[in-house]
């Protein structure tokens, strides 16, 4: 088991294991608070959160943090995606019309990485109905022109994260287009 150093702000309870004094000791030290003991403690008024062995990691494996935020996501509601459609929230736009909208991502993970979604909320791919099959098409086919105005010629990924597992954090289907660089193989496995 690891130690769990904190160097900043967690209002939970956390459980801060110890296998022995020497972890402790061959670990940099923290200046605000590091439990030499196993016990439950709460921290408070520290400014920054940082774990060497996250907590997420304890309970789901070594899973990125979108992939832990998507073990808590819940289909239904309103979403992000929602309020971006709505211009609630601002986004780099790409493409926009009657049916859909492309923008780029928040939080790249490639060089060029944007998202197209419906204007029509569909939760996700597997309760996608017959009915909205040449919506999907039509957001394949958005995704397809803004990567040739993204130039990647060269190639690009199309992802589509489907629940829990696939690493869908928002219920409000969506086309990853990542591409701008060599990408690796097998993706995220």
């Amino acid at each position: 088991m690891g130690i769990y150093r904190h160097t900043g702000y967690s209002p939970r309870k956390t459980w801060v294991p110890r296998e022995s004094q020497s972890d402790i000791n061959d670990q940099p030290q923290s200046s605000t608070s590091l439990i030499s003991t196993p016990k439950w403690t709460e921290f408070v008024n520290i400014t920054e959160f940082t774990i060497d062995t996250t907590i997420n990691e304890r309970l789901y494996g070594n899973m990125s943090d979108e992939a832990a935020k998507a073990q808590n996501a819940q289909p239904g509601g309103d979403t992000i995606f929602g309020k971006i459609i709505r211009k609630e929230i601002p986004a780099n736009i790409l493409y926009e019309d009657e049916q859909c909208l492309a923008f780029h991502d928040v939080a790249p993970q490639a060089p060029v990485h944007f998202l197209v979604i419906p204007k029509q909320p569909i939760a996700m791919l597997s309760q996608a109905s017959e009915e909205e099959a040449p919506l999907l098409g039509y957001l394949l086919n958005v995704a397809r022109k803004c990567a040739e105005e993204q130039k990647l010629g060269d190639g690009y990924r199309i992802v589509i994260n489907n629940g829990k597992h696939g690493c869908q954090s928002v219920y409000h289907i969506h086309i990853h287009v990542l591409g701008g660089k060599q990408l690796s193989w097998p993706p995220g496995c």
